[in-house]
């Protein structure tokens, strides 16, 4: 098995559910004892966040990018963001390493596609559903990307942010996010992309009317799938 290098820690939270999902994974597939081979380098999510509200991407692209070049000298055959929002500086970490980047938004359109499914909802932060760099990257991808209104996308934000970041998980939160999905899907969408990663400790295929797509748990798949390339593929596309 290659080696998985994870830039995590924007939340802990996910991080510590992409850990779980590599090993589970790789268990699956290869049994008994066997457990991911897998580098985390955790950043200060306060760091990146204050970064990300100020609009210094590029300084924050710098410090992933310097994770990703820690990661390559550790070790690892393979690089992850661990976050869907951090994807807007993924140019500039995959430019800083000669190993490949496994695009979050590649494997979770592709999971897409796989279901039978074109047009889904989006949720994650409103970096993520109002920006152009990973919308645009699921429509190249040959998806019909729908979004929240504007009221919807400030309620799913603010619960990523507020709650589910620091670990707070609330059933007014998850009441809140089924009627954001189900407007999304009244709006036509056919599937609904849990596109942050915190999204999947909050909301379920159960919450949903339509199958949902965890980023995290795709993302986590289709690495132990490269990392034991040439082997069954045993990772989920969607959730029902």
């Amino acid at each position: 098995m290659r080696t998985i290098g994870l830039i995590g820690g924007m939340s802990w939270e996910s991080t510590a559910e992409y850990y779980r999902l590599l090993n589970e994974f790789t268990r699956e597939r290869l049994g008994g004892l066997h457990s991911a081979r897998c580098v985390i380098y955790s950043v200060d999510f306060a760091e990146i966040e204050r970064l990300q509200v100020q609009g210094h991407w590029t300084e924050a692209g710098e410090i992933l990018a310097a994770a990703a070049r820690a990661l390559e000298a550790a070790g690892a055959d393979m690089v992850l963001i661990c976050t869907n929002t951090m994807h807007k500086v993924a140019d500039r970490v995959e430019a800083a390493v000669s190993i490949p980047l496994l695009h979050l938004a590649d494997a979770t359109a592709t999971a897409v596609r796989a279901s039978g499914l074109r047009r889904v909802g989006l949720l994650g932060t409103a970096f993520t559903m109002e920006q152009d760099f990973y919308r645009g990257r699921l429509e190249a991808g040959g998806l019909d990307v729908r979004v929240p209104d504007a009221d919807g996308r400030a309620i799913v934000h603010r619960v990523i942010y507020q709650e589910l970041c620091l670990g707070v998980v609330r059933e007014e939160s998850r009441a809140a996010y089924r009627k954001v999905i189900t407007d999304l899907v009244a709006d036509g969408a056919e599937g609904i992309i849990l596109g942050c990663t915190e999204i999947e400790l909050l909301i379920s295929s159960e919450d949903s009317p339509v199958p949902v797509f965890p980023t995290a748990r795709l993302h986590a798949a289709a690495a132990v799938h490269a990392a034991l390339s040439g082997t069954r593929h045993g990772g989920p596309t969607a959730s029902r």
